[in-house]
Order: structure tokens, then sequence, then C-alpha cells
């Protein structure tokens, strides 16, 4: 769709609409007249009042307008994201006056909704209050309103947990047996790099080395350590033992509430590793069915059946010492209302602490998205969805993180639900942007945090295994950055 921006340079923020209001349109900013199919979004600034409004022509001229009180606009950045916010607010009523159908969450685009309600319940505003403006500022519904409230209470319980200088360990290992046909994610199947693992651990060895000097020097507290990946029990027991031994050297983990390794595969499961991993304190393991219906895991190429996720969880089960999470996806191909039902039903029989239940995403570079297999609606993975939560909820399971992403089918989210005294502090630490996570592995993600609202600080190793291996000096001489943040922080 044709774009035209006047008074603001917030493109970023119309593409996050347009993506949310028109999926299968792609930005286009013409440099000629406006003309066709098309949104002029403008913004206004006044001596009491800033103003977005928006004209959208499409099968008809229709228009939409917000604004802010000038005093409500502090400060550089609190503008700024006030006035992204009336832009986006400005397209969504014009899309709305055109008649398209709401959006499960209303005017909201970004992937943390909590975000936006946590504040209001942090500012002396009861529950309901709180609420009712959430609503009412972004158009959400009751349904997933209610959603957001309940992770925003353990948001709440979880931030007045922690000290200045906690932080979680996150460790990538871009290893799977085989890539999954809804994977984005960067991960090599051992198939064809297994000559990468070894020279890969090598550069992991260095750069958790490295980062645990940084961590020591600065008295930071590890609360949390996340394996993910990939798929982490890719790697042999050995190797296993070799990374959780470097790290035990490297940090102190006195302090350590949490130890969370993404089983994952069940394919990837014995009961050798799970001893090793237990050796070394993990608590927490993912057995990842994602489905119990045979037909729809060939149809996402995980090569294993649902008699295998059984006798993986046989083989946690009996090791003992670990919650377990399982995660399922909403929207699969080959997959439709009856077998999710039976899946999620099957799940609950085997009372795992977590179920965090996913809608799809199409992702770019998927093979879902390049082969263009057919998928459940929309409307059929809401119902999903509506059936997840009503079981969950019946089984003593509550929302305890939310998060959504581009491209899900319907505009929906993902969610984890736990049974109390289970929650993983770590899933809520990165949603909710609580601590910083110092990442570690390919690909990995370190992201510093400013309690105070100020800007964060974000940097990212090479993806890549091989990348990874060769850029290794400057991944841990990019550490220094940590430092740089902290010192910062404390002048």
């Amino acid at each position: 769709m044709k774009l035209y921006c006047r008074g603001h340079e917030y493109r970023y923020a119309v593409e996050q609409m347009l993506l949310t209001l028109f999926p299968d349109e792609r930005p286009e900013y013409p440099a000629l007249r406006t003309e066709g199919e098309r949104m002029e979004i403008t913004l206004h600034r006044a001596a009491k009042f800033t103003t977005a409004s928006c004209l959208l022509c499409r099968g008809g001229s229709f228009r939409g307008r917000a604004r802010a009180d000038n005093r409500t606009l502090t400060d550089a950045l609190t503008a700024e994201r006030v006035e992204q916010r009336l832009v986006k607010n400005a397209m969504y009523r014009a899309a709305l006056a055109a008649g398209h159908e709401k959006p499960a969450w209303g005017a909201l685009t970004g992937v943390r909704p909590g975000k936006l309600l946590t504040p209001l319940l942090k500012s002396g505003l009861g529950e309901d209050e709180a609420l009712r403006r959430f609503i009412t500022a972004y158009d959400v519904s009751p349904r997933r309103a209610a959603l957001c409230l309940d992770a925003a209470r353990h948001t709440l319980a979880a931030e007045s947990s922690l000290g200045e200088k906690d932080v979680c360990l996150y460790l990538g290992i871009p290893f799977c047996p085989t890539r999954c046909a809804y994977c984005s994610f960067v991960s090599q199947s051992v198939e064809k790099s297994m000559k990468l693992i070894p020279p890969f651990l090598d550069a992991l060895e260095k750069e958790i080395k490295a980062t645990g000097e940084r961590a020591g020097e600065l008295g930071l507290r590890p609360v949390s350590l996340y394996f993910g990946g990939g798929t982490p029990t890719t790697l042999s027991a050995p190797q296993l033992d070799r990374v959780c031994a470097v790290l035990e050297k490297s940090f102190d983990l006195s302090a350590l509430r949490e130890f969370t390794v993404e089983a994952g595969r069940p394919d990837t499961i014995t009961e050798e590793k799970l001893r090793v991993l237990r050796g070394h304190g993990v608590d927490r393991v993912s057995v990842n069915p994602q489905t119990m219906s045979d037909a729809v895991l060939e149809a996402i190429g995980r090569r294993h059946t649902a008699a295998d996720i059984l006798r993986a969880l046989e083989t946690v089960r009996r090791v003992g010492g670990f919650a377990v999470n399982m995660d399922l996806i909403a929207g699969l191909p080959r997959d439709d209302e009856e077998g999710f039902r039976a899946t999620l039903e099957q799940v609950l029989s085997l009372a795992p602490e977590n179920v965090t239940v996913h809608t799809l995403s199409l992702k770019k570079g998927s093979r879902i998205l390049t082969e263009g297999a057919a998928l459940p609606g929309a409307d059929e993975v809401g119902r999903m969805l509506g059936f997840a939560e009503e079981k969950l909820r019946a089984a003593a399971y509550e929302p305890y993180y939310l998060y959504r992403q581009k491209f899900m089918s319907g505009g929906f989210e993902n969610v984890g639900w736990t049974r109390a005294g289970h929650v993983n502090l770590y899933n809520i630490c990165i949603m909710e942007e609580l601590c910083s996570i110092l990442a570690m592995g390919g690909g990995g993600s370190t992201k510093l945090i400013r309690r105070d609202g100020g800007r964060n600080l974000r940097f990212i190793a090479p993806k890549y295994p091989l990348e990874y291996i060769q850029g290794i000096d400057g991944v841990c001489a990019e550490k220094d950055k940590i430092t740089a943040f902290y010192r910062g922080l404390e002048e």
C-alpha cells in the first residue's frame, strides 16, 4: 500500500500498524503525488495538543484521528513514544471506519502488551480502573485484557523480587536434529553440520569465560540460567557436561533460582543426558510436542512420533527433579480444531508443570511459508486458543507471561501457563524486560536493561555457527559493552 507520512518520520510505527491491519500489503513510499489506494498519515503539533490524522483511501475515503495533551510529553523519549502511538491509533481508527474487523488486540502492535498495562497497575490505580484504561486506550478485547492482567500480576511479583545487580544468563546452542517446517530460528541440522559442534564448543567456552569475567568484576548476580537454541540436548552427554562445568567455573551461581534447558525434541532426550543435567542443578526442562498428532508431526518435519514424546516424558519423570514445560502450537498444517483439542487433552493428562500455547507465526525463511502449506484459518485458530484457555484454567493453570509476534495467525498471542509454584522467572524477565540478559552462544542476544526507564542496550552474536566460530574474538571483545553500561549507571 502507498504510504505518505507528513510531519513525522515514524515509518516503523506506520509499518507495524499496516502489518496488523493489512498483513498482505507491503509498504511503498512514493515520491510523486498522492493517488490510488493509500494511507496519508499526518502528525500536527499545536500549542496544547499533538494530533495524528489518517486518510485511508480504499474502497472509499475514511478518516481516523488521535490526539494527546502536550503536558503528557514530559521529555523527548516520552514524546516520541506518545507520538508513535497517536500515529498508530489514527491509522487503526481509519481502518475501523472503513469496516475493517477489529483485531483481537485492538490497536496494539507490539510484542509486549504487559509493558503497557503494568505501569498502570504500578501507578496506584486499582486493577479494575487500570484494566478499564488499558481497554479504552488500545481497544483491546476484554478477554485479551484479562489474560494480560493475569500475566501482569506475575510480572509485578517477579519485579519486586529482583535486586539492582540481578541478571539472567542465556546460552544458545544453534543445532537441531532436523529443521522443523515452521522454524525460522538460526539452527543447523546436525545431519549436515556435526563437524561444527566441537569448534563451536571451543568458541563458546571462550565467550562464557569472557562474559563471566565482566559479570564478576561488576558484581552481577545470576538468578536464572536458560539453555535455548536450537535444541541444546542435540549435544552429547559429555558435551553438555563440559558446557555446564565451564559455566560453573566462570560465574558465581550461588544465587541461582532456576536452571532451564530446552530439551525440546524428544528424539534428543536420553537418561544419560538428563542425569548429567540434573547433576549440574538443572531443575526445569522442556519436552515440546507441538502436537500429539503423528500426521501433523510428519507435516512439520519432526522425525518422531507422539509415542516418542510419551517415552521421553517418562524418562524425565524417572530421573526426577525436573519441572516440565510442554509447548503446543495452534494453527499447524494438517491440524484442525478437533485435532488440537485432542492434543491439549492428552497433554493435560500428563500433568506438566507448565504448558505454553503458541499461535503459529508465519516467519520468513520457514518451510511452511516457502512451500505454501494449507493452514487452519484465523477463526479456527481463535477457537483453538479459546478452548485451550478454558481447559487450562479449569485444570488450575494460570497465565504468567505472554507475548506476540509478527505474522501470527489471526494476530493472537503466545501464552505461558503455570501451576502454582512453577513460574519460570527467565520467561517473565525477558518478555517484560525486568533485568539484563547476558547471552552467550550463536545468535545470543544480550540486552542490558535500564530500570529507570532509559534506553536499553542490545547486541547480538553472529547467528550462524561458522560465523560465530570465525568471529569469536570480536564476540568476546564486545563484552566490554557490559562493563561500560554498568559503569555508566554507577556514575
